[in-house]
């Protein structure tokens, strides 16, 4: 007998079990299926991404970028669903919904989950999380964060050819059914500023220009831009622009604007109507790449809004989480570009300017004795300020996670992502406070929060009426237009109402607890390692006191944290990054790509709690 013949055969490698995927269901119902509720039968034969993301954040709104190439691309095989999985309570109104799916240009259903149901289906911890579904009803991927659409495509590449193979692949169109557009002057715009002529220049976001109207808010005069998604320079009716948001008053009489979804700023010339660009590559930064140089060779991430403070144009980078600022070159160069505050590292923390934390800041004003900087920092629901020594302070805000309409003393106000702020001239300060549809009032000389306006639907802007400096025109981005108001000698008394994000608190126990960030390098990647770790992890918690150890930076996505019973419940901050390069060797210089998610994971200290955390950057379950 053959002794090869006889000798056992080797046991298959064990596969991990197929994970069936739960089914999608939302109180609020579906959009853009032309009334059709979907269910994942009807999806079968096609490749699914679920796309869990909230409208306010700012990384979902990368995601929904990154993902447009591939959704033309793979029209006939590939179904993206949004579930829209809401962290403020305005967010959870079904016609903010229907509002943010046309603000930011969704072409692709959307399901509404005002309750989270979908969310803890999928097990799902952080915005934005991408969860891939096979042909076949299964679970394939998961990706928290972005820059994952490389890895997706590739992914997306494998499922078509697998299934073809196998015959239980379905194409065809998908079940997107576009709205009826909405004819109008202006659509959802998004920040205004008055020109020396009397006139005000409005950014026109969804529809990707901008407006000049009359003195009264309401003539159209010229639209700059052709209206489609772009990024070109030239005459006005030859311009394109992304998505624009923040305009400034530049002392030679031109405007900045901050074109967001281009990540660059452009430069208008009202008297000869050309547009230029001044900073950006057009390409989003990621972590690692430069954060100063000249101005056309720096990338930048979601520029929201800028004001020209202490000699300098100042950029509120929500993308990132900073402050930035661009320098003309006095000689009529390119200028440059450099990070003035911020770390990076999205929360609420005060100090120096390279110690500061913020979290999506997204609107700008000078005040009026030109001595600080006002900032509108969105996602902290706070007002702040930096003086032009460079030091960040808190005048409305606790963090991340407490929202709410409350006026008194600032110590306890409460704001819901604000986007816009505007100097007055007796040196207090107007907030669009966009959530509460409400113009509040913060007062430094006297410390008190007050309400001016409500029923303002999500105000994002105001500009001082340069002829009556006792009327404010607020930009009612919601309702598509300008409205002038009179500022009110008395604030408005409103019943005060306090938030905080409800999401299930995940229980853990007390003492230790290991934090594992899952991360496994999509298939044709390695770990970029040749100039070091490429892993990064940044921990952190609210209460402080709730981390006994293990809080700070670090290159190991594994931890062990020590937590003190005696706090009973908070919030994990985590903050994870991950490098990977093509793995060919083929190639001196392999493409890489950067892979990264902030997580507020809410803890509740149990005595029967879990004593490991797992948190999926990456992870790919092939079953």
């Amino acid at each position: 007998m053959n002794d090869a013949a006889s000798a056992p055969t080797p046991a298959p490698a064990p596969r991990r079990a197929r994970v069936r995927a739960p089914e999608l269901v939302g109180k609020g119902g579906w959009l853009n299926t032309g009334g059709k509720d979907l269910t994942l039968a009807d999806l079968r034969g096609k490749i699914v991404i679920a796309d869990f993301w909230t409208f306010c954040c700012v990384n979902c709104l990368h995601v929904l970028d990154e993902l447009r190439e591939l959704e033309e691309k793979h029209r006939d095989t590939v179904v993206i669903v949004g579930v829209h999985s809401p962290k403020f309570v305005h967010e959870a109104e079904h016609q903010a919904v229907v509002d943010a799916v046309e603000r930011y240009g969704v072409h692709h259903p959307v399901l509404d989950d005002p309750e989270l149901t979908t969310w803890k289906q999928y097990a799902v911890r952080a915005w934005p999380t991408l969860v891939v579904i096979d042909p076949e009803g299964y679970v394939v991927a998961q990706h928290a964060g972005e820059g994952h659409a490389h890895a997706i495509a590739t992914l997306v590449a494998e499922l078509e050819a697998e299934h073809a193979a196998k015959g239980t692949l379905r194409r065809g169109d998908g079940p997107y059914v576009p709205p009826e557009p909405v004819a109008g002057d202006l659509r959802f715009p998004g920040k205004a500023v008055a020109l020396p002529g009397g006139t005000l220049l409005v950014s026109d976001s969804t529809r990707h220009a901008l407006v000049e109207l009359a003195a009264d808010g309401e003539t159209v005069l010229r639209r700059v831009g052709t209206g489609q998604r772009g990024l070109t320079d030239g005459p006005a009716e030859h311009a394109e622009f992304s998505e624009p948001q923040g305009l400034a008053l530049l002392p030679d009489g031109s405007v900045a604007v901050a074109d967001t979804v281009n990540h660059a700023l452009r430069r208008f010339v009202p008297a000869t109507g050309e547009v230029t660009t001044l900073a950006g590559t057009g390409r989003q930064w990621w972590q690692g790449s430069p954060t100063d140089g000249p101005a056309l060779d720096v990338a930048l991430s979601s520029p929201w809004d800028v004001a020209w403070f202490d000699g300098r144009l100042w950029i509120a980078m929500a993308g990132v989480h900073q402050l930035w600022t661009y320098t003309p070159d006095g000689d009529g160069g390119a200028g440059t570009v450099a990070v003035a505050a911020g770390t990076t590292n999205e929360g609420l923390v005060d100090g120096p300017a390279a110690e500061a934390w913020f979290a999506q800041p997204s609107g700008l004003a000078v005040s009026a004795d030109g001595e600080r900087l006002w900032i509108a920092d969105s996602e902290t629901s706070a007002l702040r300020w930096i003086d032009r020594e460079g030091a960040v302070r808190t005048a409305v805000g606790t963090g991340l996670f407490d929202f709410g309409h409350r006026d008194g003393d600032a110590a306890q106000a409460l704001l819901q992502h604000p986007l816009g702020v505007t100097a007055l001239p007796d040196g207090s300060v107007a907030v669009c406070d966009t959530y509460n549809h409400a113009l509040r009032r913060y007062d430094p000389a006297t410390g008190e929060v007050s309400t001016l306006a409500t029923d303002l639907r999500e105000p994002s802007a105001a500009v001082l009426d340069v002829s009556d400096p006792h009327h404010i025109v607020v930009v009612e981005s919601a309702r598509h237009r300008l409205t002038r108001l009179r500022l009110p000698e008395e604030a408005v008394r409103v019943e005060s109402v306090a938030h905080r994000t409800q999401r299930s608190a995940t229980e853990v126990a007390s003492g230790t607890l290991r934090l594992d960030v899952v991360f496994q390098a999509p298939a044709g990647q390695k770990l970029d390692t040749r100039y070091g770790p490429s892993t990064r992890l940044l921990v952190s918690s609210t209460p402080p006191e709730l981390l006994v150890a293990g809080s700070g930076q670090g290159t190991d996505l594994s931890r062990e944290l020590e937590l003190d019973a005696s706090v009973g419940e908070g919030v994990l901050h985590v903050s994870a990054m991950a490098a990977s390069c093509d793995d060919d060797p083929a190639n001196p210089y392999p493409a890489c790509h950067v892979h990264q998610q902030d997580w507020g994971v809410p803890v509740r200290l149990t005595a029967s709690g879990a004593d490991r955390l797992p948190l999926v950057l990456a992870g790919l379950d092939e079953g």
